[in-house]
């Protein structure tokens, strides 16, 4: 069934969790994100449920947030709506992927830009197909350090990340390979089948087990600042609202901006 824009299936002891708004390149409106974290909660307290699926219909997994969705910009209109909107919206339903006991399987295809990065990349596994990509254009295009979740250093390294997010354009599929930034990568036709067959495998596994080595393994990374980095970020990255350059872009043609940032992942 479609509620919100997505789309939740069960196949056994998978669930999957499908942006399905592919008229819109999947873009994530401010009910599709409420509802996809209500999946979330869902498939998390399902005992039955052992591995999640996070995917999207039609071409692309997720253009980013939908910068035409009223309810999105209808929290952009002073800092203090805008961090509380944001706060909870993008950080905290972002880290409830990264927290989930259960493994989480990101099935990318097409664009995963903005924030469809962040939420692919704060899963445990990414399986793409050879046609995704990979963006985050917003500093050139907006004048803003406008990524909420700044998961980027951890996930492709720090000089990677760097060029980035400093120089715009696009990361392939096969470069994101390289980078360990995803763990397979098929032709388009075998995305579904290869992802799916994954999660099969690892459902198999003792969910108790499964649980423990997914603690471990982020208590590596929390060990190692990635909240603490996470959290310093997004007050600055509410902070880089303010600036002048900013503050010009946000003022002006919503759709120009949108184009710019077309134009620098093209």
């Amino acid at each position: 069934m479609i509620s919100d824009g997505l789309l939740v299936e069960r196949m056994g002891p998978i669930a999957r969790l499908s942006h399905a708004r592919p008229e819109q390149r999947n873009a994530q409106s401010a009910a599709f994100l409420d509802a996809l974290d209500r999946a979330l909660g869902e498939a998390v307290e399902d005992p039955e449920v052992r591995v999640i699926v996070l995917a999207g219909k039609g071409d692309h997994f997720s253009a980013g947030h939908d910068l035409r969705d009223e309810e999105t910009m209808r929290h952009q209109t002073t800092p203090e709506v805008r961090y509380a909107f944001e706060s909870v919206r993008y950080r905290d339903y972002c880290l409830r992927l990264w927290d989930a006991p259960k493994p989480v399987i990101a099935q990318v295809q097409g664009a995963c830009v903005a924030a469809g990065f962040m939420v692919a990349n704060m899963c445990d596994l990414i399986v793409a197909s050879e046609d995704a990509f990979f963006a985050d254009p917003v500093v050139g295009a907006v004048a803003i350090a406008g990524v909420e979740v700044l998961v980027h250093p951890w996930v492709m390294g720090l000089r990677q990340a760097k060029e980035f997010l400093y120089a715009g354009g696009r990361v392939t599929a096969a470069e994101a390979l390289a980078m360990g930034m995803v763990n397979r990568v098929v032709p388009r036709a075998e995305l579904e089948a290869t992802t799916m067959a994954l999660a099969a495998r690892i459902a198999a596994a003792s969910p108790f087990a499964l649980r423990l080595m997914k603690r471990s393994l982020n208590r590596t990374a929390e060990i190692q600042g990635f909240r603490a980095a996470l959290d310093a970020h997004f007050d600055t990255h509410q902070l880089s609202h303010m600036g002048s350059d900013a503050q010009a872009h946000l003022s002006g043609d919503l759709g120009k901006a949108i184009g710019t940032m077309k134009a620098q992942i093209a």
